[in-house]
């Protein structure tokens, strides 16, 4: 663990989470290394992205970092975990100077997410995550002893604290990445997992008290894609632990792998049901009586993911994406827009982003 960065920072974590023309060829793209981006290329329609440890802005309101090596997070594991994001925030700021500067947020929004195979049998996952404006980043991580990821943060959620460490001189970019990468989203890893959270409108929550470890919300994707490889490896994972959703909301987690599995996991009465499931909005899959319990509109939004579905069979990068872009925000006349929206090729290891529902402009990252 590398006390001297997480010393100084602090952050905020998840209110609410969850959501949540064709892709050009991946060949003969432009590449993005940490340089400031000409008017050329952002009219360009694909670009691919190649961050370093410097907070790149691809955009306003968008921007990416690779971060490599430890950020403690076997250490956070074996310690017992965190049952709430304040202890999350402990963990983070143990040897902090100084007053936290701590806040939380929360609206509610909405995603949408959706697993299908192309013609050549490769697994694709598709996430649109609902949000009014904020800042988003992708992190690519290759931490030490796991897998290598690229997952994406909503940076409204942190902020760095007020205190300090005298005499230690540490980069502020660094600092926002390690905090970045125990606040995750949604992501995939270098073994073709991918995984979201997404929110359900409910005013059950979710708290298992028994007496194994405890995992917040965003914990528990950045432990999915650090240690799992398949969607049946993360359930064997997530079982080992006790979850305690973020601020007391209701969610539930999409994953896919590059088998072609897709799940839901969600927890009902503190017990946790896995439905497998091609498409996951804002309402639960589990049968029984909490089934369909959520917004009307991620009703609509999921018969037009399930309708397309029907209607292609296999697809895609470039229907995926228009799918997406089917049941993003602006189709809805409400406060949200779609703030990213992603492609992830599963046995690939490519995702392609779009930002506040620019579909004619695309952001490719490659786990390499």
């Amino acid at each position: 663990m590398r006390k001297k960065i997480i010393s100084i920072f602090t952050m905020c974590m998840i209110y609410m989470l969850a959501g949540c023309n064709g892709i050009p060829s991946f060949q003969n793209s432009q590449t993005i290394e940490n340089r400031d981006v000409t008017d050329d290329e952002r009219n360009a329609a694909v670009m691919d992205i190649v961050p370093t440890e410097k907070i790149m802005e691809l955009e306003d309101g968008f921007s990416a970092v690779r971060y490599e090596g430890g950020y403690g997070f076997d250490e956070f594991l074996s310690s017992g975990g965190a049952a709430s994001d304040g202890e999350v925030i402990e963990f983070l700021t143990q040897n902090m100077l100084g007053d936290l500067d701590l806040g939380f947020m929360g609206e509610i929004f909405g995603c949408s997410t959706i697993a299908v195979k192309n013609a050549d049998g490769e697994a694709l996952f598709g996430r649109n995550f609902d949000w009014n404006s904020c800042e988003a980043m992708v992190v690519m991580s290759y931490p030490e002893n796991a897998y290598a990821s690229i997952s994406t943060v909503n940076m409204d959620f942190i902020r760095q604290g007020a205190g300090g460490v005298a005499g230690l001189a540490l980069k502020a970019d660094e600092i926002k990445t390690i905090a970045a990468l125990y606040a995750p989203l949604d992501g995939m890893n270098e073994k073709g997992l991918a995984v979201s959270v997404n929110m359900i409108q409910d005013s059950a929550t979710i708290d298992q008290n028994t007496d194994k470890p405890d995992i917040t919300t965003t914990t528990a994707i950045r432990l999915v894609l650090d240690k799992a490889a398949t969607v049946d490896e993360a359930l064997d994972l997530l079982e080992q632990y006790d979850m305690h959703a973020s601020m007391g909301m209701m969610v539930h987690f999409a994953m896919a792998d590059s088998g072609g599995k897709s799940v839901v996991v969600e927890y009902i009465d503190n017990e946790m049901v896995v439905t497998q499931t091609p498409a996951v909005t804002n309402f639960y899959l589990a049968e029984g009586e909490r089934h369909g319990v959520g917004t009307e509109q991620s009703h609509e939004r999921y018969d037009i993911l399930m309708k397309s579905l029907e209607e292609n069979g296999s697809m895609d990068e470039t229907k995926v994406r228009d799918t997406l872009d089917r049941v993003s925000k602006d189709n809805f006349g409400e406060f949200e827009s779609t703030e990213w929206s992603i492609v992830f090729n599963l046995k690939e290891g490519k995702a392609v982003y779009y930002h506040r529902e620019n579909y004619t402009q695309g952001y490719v990252f490659t786990i390499q």
